[in-house]
């Protein structure tokens, strides 16, 4: 029996989220009917993590039992070929037996997009999240360094969490700027849900004023949902990476 490591992009725009379900197209599910196609096995695709409907993926990581003999890079080339053009398997890996995608996990980093031009843009408007009032970034930076480290971050999670601990690590916490746009990214130990999108939007109230830099760590104390800011929405987060030590 192979264990196979797959490295996956997507478009979650069209996508109920990553996790198979009855009701709405997923992208565990067209995967794993694309194996099955071609190896005539049943598989159980297990993935980092699960993303929420509507976002991205650049570097998702899954992995999938088989018996199949298929040289490892046409893999990649077979599974393409069977599922939409908004999922992508970028490589294939023959790992060790024991490997497994979420509980062998270390670091993931996200980054959510905001595009802060007037207009906005017909092109990016599924990959960002447009806010046309200028925002500080300076005042941004200040306060996205106060998530570092080790915190219990239960004021940026939403109901429904199913994690016992609200405990997280960011190891670091960015902002990048290009143009009109801001990238903020958080590489941490893992991240509750809706965790990054709160973080963004509160990130999103200090720049426009409305909480100052030095609020952060108040607000994490607070361990209160209602002191952070609002859950921005999902088109403007992607999973970067995930990384195996």
């Amino acid at each position: 029996m192979r264990n196979i490591k797959l490295t996956i992009e997507y478009d979650g725009k069209d996508f109920g989220g990553w996790q198979k379900q009855q009701s709405k197209l997923n992208i565990q599910g067209e995967i794993e009917r694309a194996i099955e196609n071609i190896t005539g096995e049943k598989t159980d695709l297990i993935a980092s993590g699960r993303t929420d409907a509507g976002v991205h993926a650049l570097g998702q990581v899954a992995n999938f039992k088989t018996n199949s003999n298929m040289s490892i890079d046409k893999i990649p080339i077979a599974i393409n070929s069977q599922v939409k053009n908004s999922i992508r398997i970028k490589k294939a890996e023959e790992v060790d037996e024991n490997f497994h995608s979420r509980f062998n996990c270390k670091r993931k980093t996200y980054r959510y997009v905001i595009d802060n031009s007037q207009y906005g843009s017909a092109i990016y408007r599924n990959i960002s999240y447009h806010m046309p009032i200028k925002l500080d970034v300076e005042n941004m930076k200040k306060a996205i360094k106060y998530f570092e480290g080790e915190h219990d971050f239960k004021s940026f999670k939403s109901s429904g969490t199913s994690s016992k601990s609200s405990v997280r690590i960011i190891y670091k916490a960015n902002i990048i700027t290009e143009g009109e746009n801001i990238a903020i990214d958080l590489t941490g130990n893992g991240f509750l849900y809706n965790m990054v999108r709160i973080i963004a939007g509160t990130l999103v109230d200090v720049g426009l004023g409305k909480i100052k830099p030095d609020d952060i760590p108040t607000i994490i104390e607070a361990k209160d949902r209602t002191k952070a800011g609002k859950t921005l929405p999902p088109q403007g987060l992607m999973l970067l990476n995930v990384e195996y030590d």
